[in-house]
């Protein structure tokens, strides 16, 4: 707002006087936001470490499992036991609500099943292939608790980047320049009242 735009009245000045109060009320409330969101953030931040820790070891461990597998029952026994499999996990999309930030909560059924729900022969197959089950079926859960944490955690911080841009366009730019233009309406306002005082006196001189 550049102040040879602004009009010297008071009507003008009590409306200045209004968007500073509402602008320094809202910078207020965003800075609360961005500090609240920022706690959220590492304390999402935190858990995912632990999260993503356990994902590369459930990584390794399935690598591991499914080339004893293949090792002992043969590629083409594994790959056959595999494709057996009839009921895929499922994976069910809702949302969380974080100070206004909607992120995804992710809930999987399916994903864990008893050995005679696997689809594949108990008696054909080893215990390799048990083992090698299990540990992808670790892994899958895995990836879906860390898939919802870090897509919670990139829409955080995008929310913390726009959230500190407002604070800082309120506290740098807008608030400055409305208490500039009111202390330009104010003097211009004082300066008239001194020119109307001092044509007063010359006219009861005269």
């Amino acid at each position: 707002m550049a102040v040879e735009d602004v009009k010297p009245t008071r009507s003008e000045l009590l409306e200045i006087k209004k968007k500073i109060k509402l602008s320094e009320d809202g910078h207020k409330l965003l800075k609360k936001k961005r500090d609240g969101l920022i706690l959220e953030f590492f304390d999402i931040l935190n858990q995912a470490k632990d999260v993503r820790s356990e994902l590369d070891d459930a990584y390794k461990d399935a690598n591991n499992k499914i080339g004893i597998a293949k090792s002992v029952e043969g590629t083409i026994t594994v790959n056959s036991t595999a494709f057996s499999l009839k009921d895929y996990p499922k994976i069910h999309l809702q949302s969380n609500n974080i100070m206004g930030v909607v992120v995804p909560k992710i809930e999987s059924s399916s994903v864990r099943k008893p050995i005679n729900q696997r689809g594949y022969g108990i008696l054909g197959t080893s215990s390799y292939i048990d083992e090698a089950t299990d540990a992808y079926e670790t892994l899958v859960e895995n990836i879906i608790q860390a898939a919802e944490m870090e897509t919670t955690m990139k829409r955080l911080l995008a929310e913390i980047e726009k959230t500190k841009r407002r604070v800082n366009a309120l506290e740098f730019k807008v608030i400055p320049e409305l208490k500039e233009a009111r202390d330009f309406i104010k003097l211009r306002l004082d300066e008239m009242e001194r020119e109307g005082t001092f044509r007063l006196k010359k006219i009861k001189k005269s």
